[in-house]
Formats: structure tokens, C-alpha cells, sequence
């Protein structure tokens, strides 16, 4: 039971180096905080499974990328096929925020062929006396991006479910409202259900039958 999903999403986790990427995926998917975590050389890759509504189960795939520019080479690899992710920075850093719009704009560049999904997160919310970053310029920062906006500890598990949750369900509304579809050359997202796809052209077509169907007279 544990293996089984209807849907899968592909999340990567992005932001410069020691912001604490591996220490919130770590308390979400494993439920413990290590106060000295090793760097991420590369990608790291965790699994959670989720229920997004009743009867609809989901399988996160987590890519947990390395902040340092001497890995670039290896984690742009994941970009393309993630449907989103969470952009992460320091609370009691200001250059990892000053970081962030790089982050948002390298991804979205390689990630094809749909637009990736993202939330930002500060991080840290425990350390309030090293706080070199008020809220209001993270909202600022993520509302000139179209992103939501948390903040986030993994050391007080503070907010570090409910972040995972708004990314996925911002993903699984892109699926179900057809701006993300599942496709074969892509794994994004995969799906074991089957999704209707109306477009425009569609439509039509069905109206067009229905009338040659249809004579009133």
C-alpha cells in the first residue's frame, strides 16, 4: 500500500548553500533535526507520500540540490523535470534572499514545457535575535514573483508540514485545472488517472456535433 499513488510530482529544492534545505526535507519526510548536517554534494533524493483529498494519494519526489555554484552543472540537470519546488533563503542571511530572484529565474528558463510552481521559504524562524530579514521584504520579494510566502524551522518543526502541503496542492490544482498535464517525455508529473484535457478546439467540435445531431426545426 505504501508504493501506491495516483499522481507523482517531482519537487526540487533550490537556494544558495546553508540555508537549510537538507535540515527541513530531513524533518518532513524523516520527522528528525540534526543540529550538523553534511553538504549536499549533487542532489539528494527523499520520497513522501501524502493524501491530497479523500481517495487521491500522491507521491513526492523530492531532489534536494546543492546550493554551491561548483555543482551548477549537475543539478540544472533536474531543473527541466520538476513541476515546481520551494525556493528557499535564510532569515538571518540577507544575500540568500538577494539570491532568491537568480534562483527563480534560472529554473524557470530550463524547466519545459510547463511553468514551474513555486513557494518561498525563510527559513530559520527560530533564530530571532540574528534576524536580518523582515517578513515584509520576503512578501514583497514573493509577491513580485506570483509566489505565497512562509516561514519555515526545521529545528521547531515550525510551519515545515504545512509548506510541503501549499506546494502540493498548488501542483495538484495546476493538474487538475489543466495548466499542468502529464506527459510521457516528461516527469514532472505522472499520473494513474486518467484526466479529461478540454481545450478550446475540442469544444467546438463538440458543439459542432451536437448541432449536426441535433435539427430543430
Amino acid at each position: 500500500m505504501d508504493s501506491f499513488w495516483h499522481y507523482q510530482f517531482r519537487i526540487i529544492l533550490l537556494g544558495d548553500s546553508t540555508v537549510g534545505k537538507s535540515s527541513l526535507l530531513k524533518r518532513y519526510t524523516e520527522g528528525v533535526f540534526l543540529d550538523i548536517i553534511n553538504q549536499t554534494v549533487g542532489v539528494d533524493f527523499y520520497v513522501q507520500f501524502v493524501e491530497v483529498e479523500p481517495g487521491r494519494r500522491v507521491k513526492l519526489q523530492f531532489w534536494d540540490t546543492a546550493g554551491q555554484e561548483r555543482f551548477r552543472s549537475v543539478t540544472r540537470s533536474y531543473y527541466r523535470n520538476s513541476a515546481g519546488g520551494l525556493l528557499m533563503f535564510d532569515l538571518t542571511n540577507r544575500k540568500s534572499l538577494e539570491s532568491i530572484r537568480d534562483w527563480h529565474r534560472e529554473v524557470s528558463e530550463r524547466v519545459q514545457p510547463f511553468s514551474p510552481i513555486f513557494v518561498l521559504v525563510g527559513h530559520k524562524s527560530d533564530l530571532v535575535a540574528e534576524r536580518q530579514v523582515r517578513r515584509e521584504e520576503a512578501e514583497k520579494m514573493a509577491s513580485s514573483l506570483g509566489l505565497k510566502y512562509l516561514e519555515t524551522s526545521a529545528k521547531t518543526n515550525s510551519n515545515v508540514e504545512a509548506a510541503f502541503e501549499l506546494l502540493t496542492r498548488e501542483i495538484y490544482g495546476a493538474v487538475q485545472n489543466g495548466q499542468m498535464v502529464p506527459q510521457e517525455d516528461w516527469d514532472g508529473v505522472k499520473s494513474r488517472v486518467a484526466i479529461a484535457t478540454v481545450t478550446p478546439n475540442s469544444l467546438s467540435l463538440a458543439q459542432e456535433e451536437k448541432k449536426q445531431k441535433c435539427q430543430c426545426w
